[in-house]
């Protein structure tokens, strides 16, 4: 091994039945080639800056920034549609149970206890970062032929530096044919986790996120404990990541299921998914349904922020059309169920002037 120098005690680690892989604790690389260093691409801001979902597109020659789900303006309309429900926020977690606690307060003490469960919510709604795939990793650092066959097993060199960020971390993998070659992203997210253990996330992927299992999760209404568990195991661009978020919001699309999200921190990343794919009528007829119309209007204007070409982004921009309006034009331009969200709003302005005129 011309490029690496490594005085280390090795241990098997199974990886399957199959394959058998003797990793190295510690191996420190010979900097001899600077292409070896490269850092990989990054997660907002290790590395190669990362880039939202959205966050370019080129329209001819000329690049056009199109909006990304990190932008304040973005952000503050999920937010809004999110919803602040502290009962579904707090809801009692699964524990050992302990006698409740009662405290007799003042009004102002009162008042102070809930802004700070207010700020206590907003915390624990903020939303996990939407991203572009990652880009795999193929690149080969060395043919040793005359290493061929003097082993029958991977070798896996990791610099375990507590400095290093690890999009930066150096970790390469020799062959039994004796390539030398960068370790693939699921390689080293199995490394990193083996020598920097993150609390919730283990080293093989657990079985819950087979697709059979999944199923499962699914039709016991347990969408946010899928998406939690996602959350903790995967890298946010990696590709089981973003399989698992995207397979999880067309099932409660498919069922309507939108209220099982809503005061979560994973309700604005599904709306982001259904606004970029174009796909909100369901969400926006469950809206004006639950009586949420600005949550509807909102949803509306997002989808002409991120597709202002569009004929109901042009449409409701000659008519200057606001609330309500800005649903009906929606309805009538480029929505898939144009007709029953028509239908939705009507029979909820009837609804109103009733009430109206009862009260």
């Amino acid at each position: 091994m011309a490029t690496l120098r490594s005085s280390v005690s090795l241990f098997t680690l199974q990886a399957g039945s199959r394959v058998t892989w003797r990793v190295c604790f510690r191996a420190r690389p010979r900097p001899r080639t600077g292409s070896l260093f490269q850092p990989l691409p990054g997660v907002c801001g290790a590395g190669t800056p990362c880039r939202g979902l959205g966050s370019e597109a080129e329209s001819g020659s000329s690049k056009i920034k199109k909006p990304t789900f990190m932008d304040e303006e973005v952000q503050s309309i999920l937010i809004k549609m999110t919803g602040l429900d502290l009962r579904k926020i707090f809801k009692p977690a699964i524990q050992e149970v302990k006698p409740p606690t009662y405290k007799l307060m003042t009004q102002a003490q009162l008042e102070e206890a809930t802004r700070q469960a207010v700020e206590a919510a907003k915390v624990r709604l903020k939303m996990p970062p939407v991203l572009e795939e990652r880009a795999p990793i193929n690149d080969v650092l060395a043919e040793d032929k005359i290493l061929e066959g003097t082993e029958t097993a991977k070798y896996v060199f990791t610099d375990i530096s507590y400095s290093i960020p690890h999009r930066e971390r150096f970790i390469v993998v020799r062959e039994p044919s004796g390539t030398l070659r960068k370790a693939s992203w699921e390689e080293r997210d199995r490394m990193i986790q083996i020598y920097f253990p993150k609390e919730g996330r283990r080293i093989l992927t657990p079985v819950i996120f087979k697709e059979e299992n999944l199923q499962t999760m699914y039709s016991q209404d347990r969408h946010v404990d899928v998406l939690n568990l996602c959350v903790a195991q995967f890298e946010p661009d990696s590709a089981e990541y973003i399989k698992i978020h995207h397979q999880t919001y067309e099932d409660i699309d498919k069922y309507g299921k939108y209220d099982l999200l809503r005061s979560t921190r994973h309700f604005g990343g599904m709306a982001w998914y259904f606004v970029n794919k174009k796909k909100i009528d369901g969400l926006l007829i469950d809206q004006i349904q639950r009586d949420l119309v600005d949550d509807a209007t909102s949803l509306v204007q997002l989808y002409h922020i991120l597709h202002p070409d569009g004929q109901s982004a042009q449409e409701a921009k000659e008519q200057a059309a606001e609330g309500l309006h800005l649903v009906k034009v929606f309805a009538e331009t480029e929505a898939q169920k144009g007709a029953y969200i028509e239908l939705t709003l009507q029979a909820y302005q009837e609804a109103f002037i009733s009430n109206s005129a009862a009260s």
